[in-house]
């Protein structure tokens, strides 16, 4: 069979966080939904997801300008095929970016159509599902306030969730949310690169006491691998970082580098399910451990709860911890005492609801 069509649909779905929406780019920041719907000639329909978080109007253009007339016509089936040419063909585009984002979205929706056709889940395709559902971390985001992210985290734990990610980088609320959770909830912090080595270095003295499981990019720029292996040596924390990476080998060189305890892939970012998977093999024959970007709410998290539903080895799923009414996706995309269910359904299980697509669709 053959790929017919291959369509974009932006939502903005309503969520709560308990205190302020963060400010993005002068306005507060939307919970964006980027799905990609591909549909083959016989009338199989798979769902992939982009990375959507502000960019998405420019990751529609280079899937619709791009993306999609290079692969409509193509066999559906060849999905390494399409992924190699799509990234050769591209790359003079950029390595990452929304056409990446692009291509990612479309090799996740073709890995759906795949397993529907095989009438297997995407864990069953890849060996088979170790588990029926995952463990989750709680993903928090930044509040910027130490007494609010410090409820918050108390109430993720109260939830069920035995690991809690902050995006802060003050003292006072890291410092705050620990108190909050206690000695035995594991913490992380992602600081998204604000700072300079010495300046990283200076905190990971203040953050020893905190007793962090990782400290995720702390440093500016996100590919100084050298500079963020010292940090790490020096800071005697584990550090954690990979998902501005650029594929397989941007990774191995930030493995080679002893950079990171952690690594962080994400298949709504790097290429897909394709990409993810070499660069996961990567990572599990090395000394660091798997540690997977998740923070989004559709067919991305799916994949990668699938993805680690088949390893042998119990890896810890982020989860972007806010109140989230709406959602297509339903059920298939809330935790239940820290854990997500995986479905064994055939390609990612999934059933969206339509309605809610048009409801919530950008315009």
């Amino acid at each position: 069979m053959t790929i017919r069509c291959v369509s974009a649909h932006a939502l903005s779905l309503p969520y709560d966080l308990g205190g302020p929406k963060p400010i993005f780019a002068g306005k507060e920041r939307m919970m964006e939904l980027l799905l990609i719907r591909v549909e083959t000639s016989d009338g199989l329909v798979g769902w992939g997801e982009s990375f959507g978080f502000a960019i998405w109007p420019s990751t529609i253009e280079a899937l619709e300008r791009l993306v999609a007339p290079l692969v409509l016509g193509q066999d559906e089936a060849q999905i390494t095929k399409i992924h190699e040419e799509l990234t050769r063909k591209l790359h003079p585009l950029g390595r990452a970016g929304p056409v990446t984002y692009a291509i990612s979205g479309l090799d996740i929706a073709l890995w759906d159509i795949a397993g529907q056709r095989l009438e297997q889940s995407l864990a069953g395709m890849l060996g088979g599902a170790q588990r029926n559902k995952v463990k989750a971390y709680a993903s928090l985001i930044r509040y910027n306030h130490p007494d609010l992210v410090a409820k918050q985290a108390a109430r993720a734990v109260a939830q069920g969730f035995q690991a809690i990610k902050i995006h802060e980088i003050t003292w006072d609320a890291i410092a705050a949310t620990r108190a909050a959770i206690g000695p035995d909830v594991l913490l992380m912090v992602d600081a998204n690169c604000p700072w300079n080595e010495p300046e990283a270095l200076a905190m990971c003295d203040r953050l020893q006491a905190l007793q962090l499981h990782w400290l995720e990019e702390p440093l500016w720029p996100p590919e100084d691998h050298a500079g963020l292996a010292r940090i790490q040596q020096r800071g005697r924390i584990p550090t954690a970082a990979g998902e501005n990476a650029l594929g397989y080998l941007d990774f191995k060189s930030l493995l080679d580098s002893g950079a990171v305890s952690y690594a962080q892939p994400s298949v709504t970012k790097i290429g897909g399910i394709t990409e993810f998977l070499k660069v996961a093999d990567l990572i599990l024959a090395s000394s660091a451990q798997l540690a997977p970007h998740t923070p989004y709410m559709g067919p991305g998290l799916i994949a990668t709860a699938h993805i680690l539903a088949s390893l042998r080895q119990e890896i810890m799923l982020e989860y972007t911890f806010c109140d989230m009414p709406l959602n297509p996706l339903g059920e298939l995309v809330l935790t239940h005492d820290g854990y997500l269910n995986v479905s064994s359904s055939p390609g990612l299980g999934m059933t969206i609801n339509d309605s809610l697509v048009q409801q919530l669709k950008i315009t």
